[in-house]
């Protein structure tokens, strides 16, 4: 397993001479709970650089107190390090906010965006709601809300079907250090303000997707990323809950490949 100077767990995978596509994950996650089954889907035709996240999986903590501008770095640095001039940036959740952070600080480093499950702007009394629940149920780590967590992340018919890929994600999620999933809950909750009508603008073809019944991160943020995003495309699957990603990698694949076909 690669490891970079910093202490970032990585794979790249593909043609060494296809565009570079860079798969960000979200929240107590790893690169591979969240794209195992999708990153060979687009192998084929890109250079994919998976990664995880500080102090996620078999990545090292941070130095300093995460933020999106701290993981943004990170995946700058990775790039850095590896000669990789320009990606396109595949961000689920979390993830979905640190590739628009990525594109306001470096937009000569990217060169598309697919923003996937990603949360926006909630309103000022929801927005503070949000941060205040983030920094009380932190201190009981991640085990605290797994149950409901894995409800609203999974339907019930795949909960009922696929036992194993519960048990898999249980285990990722419980797997975390208690500080920092706490550190960087507050940022999914928090970041969001420094994206809303962002400065500079975001100028990249930029694709949206999420799922019809994710509750978190429902159809109207990205609709409202979208807004914010000149050109940007729209897609919402029907059905599916926060983690349709894993349900479904499939349906989220095929338009994302279109989508880098026509743009890179």
């Amino acid at each position: 397993m690669p490891v970079s100077k910093a202490g970032t767990a990585y794979d790249l995978t593909g043609p060494e001479d296809a565009p570079v596509v860079a798969m960000i994950h979200g929240l107590g996650l790893t690169r591979a709970a969240t794209y195992r089954e999708m990153i060979p889907m687009l192998a084929g035709q890109f250079r994919v650089l998976s990664y995880d996240l500080c102090g996620h999986g078999e990545s090292a903590l941070p130095q300093e107190t995460p933020s999106l501008n701290v993981l943004s770095e990170q995946l700058i640095a990775l790039m850095d390090e590896l000669r990789i001039d320009r990606a396109a940036l595949v961000g689920f959740s979390l993830g979905g906010m640190i590739n628009r952070r990525v594109a306001m600080d470096h937009p000569d480093r990217v060169s598309a965006l697919c923003i996937l499950n990603s949360p926006h702007e909630r309103g000022e009394e929801q927005q503070k709601l949000v941060e205040d629940r983030a920094r009380d149920t932190s201190a009981g780590g991640p085990g605290a809300t797994i149950d409901a967590t894995l409800e609203r992340w999974f339907t019930e018919e795949f909960r009922q079907t696929r036992p194993d890929v519960l048990a898999e994600v249980r285990d990722v999620v419980m797997a975390n250090h208690h500080e920092n999933y706490a550190l960087h809950r507050f940022v999914l909750a928090a970041g969001v303000v420094e994206l809303i009508r962002p400065q500079p603008p975001i100028t990249h073809p930029t694709l949206i997707i999420t799922c019809e019944n994710d509750s978190g991160q429902p159809p109207a943020m990205s609709h409202a990323i979208g807004s914010e995003i000149d050109g940007a495309g729209v897609i919402i699957l029907p059905g599916l809950q926060h983690m349709g990603l894993v349900e479904r990698p499939d349906l989220f694949a095929g338009p994302v490949k279109g989508f880098l076909r026509r743009v890179l």
